[in-house]
């Protein structure tokens, strides 16, 4: 039976973003620096890489940025990955720090408040339309709170990795959490109680 790389171990549904199986061959030529290799890599992930870095960072050309860094430095990095974890597991990870670095740097992480940093994002305004639209939605909460809401609800972080990620306690990100996803009920029951 030929099965391909992109279907998981029964064979039945295929694999996408980053749970891809990618061929030991291909890790190993990558780990010694073969073009091609970081090409079939890139052709898998760069898409899930993106995705995770738009919704991050809630900015597309920021987001492109990102992916471009991501697999720079996965040329660079490459021969340290030993495969404990899935291949997949291992580049979402880098793209998160990535991004979380990305915003760290943009000084888009400087306010650690979480009262005041909702307070600042209460001033984006956008149509009933958008209200609705996810992804604007996602780009109404403050970075860190889309952030956090995006590594734990979408991506499956724990608290606990979260928290390693930005540096602060597990309930810190806890109530992160809790405060973007009620600003998001709220958001989505403004335009109901308009009409």
């Amino acid at each position: 039976m030929n099965r391909s790389a992109n279907t998981d171990m029964s064979g039945l549904a295929p694999l996408s973003g980053f749970a891809q199986i990618v061929e030991a061959s291909v890790l190993a030529r990558a780990q010694r620096g073969d073009m091609p290799a970081f090409a079939t890599l890139y052709a898998r992930f760069g898409q899930p890489c993106y995705g995770l870095a738009l919704r991050l960072t809630g900015n597309a050309a920021q987001a492109e940025d990102l992916v471009q860094e991501v697999f720079l430095k996965l040329i660079e990095t490459i021969r340290s990955y030993r495969g404990d974890a899935p291949f997949g597991a291992w580049l979402k990870r880098m793209t998160a720090n990535a991004a979380i670095d990305q915003l760290r740097k943009n000084k888009r992480f400087v306010d650690a408040d979480p009262e005041a940093m909702f307070a600042a994002a209460d001033a984006v305004d956008a149509s009933p339309a958008q209200k609705l639209d996810a992804a604007a939605l996602l780009r109404r909460l403050p970075p860190r709170a889309r952030a956090v809401l995006v590594l734990h609800e979408l991506e499956g972080y724990t608290h606990t990795e979260i928290a390693k990620l930005f540096g602060q306690s597990e309930s810190y990100s806890k109530s992160i959490l809790a405060r973007g996803l009620q600003r998001l009920h709220a958001s989505v029951a403004e335009p109901q109680a308009e009409t």
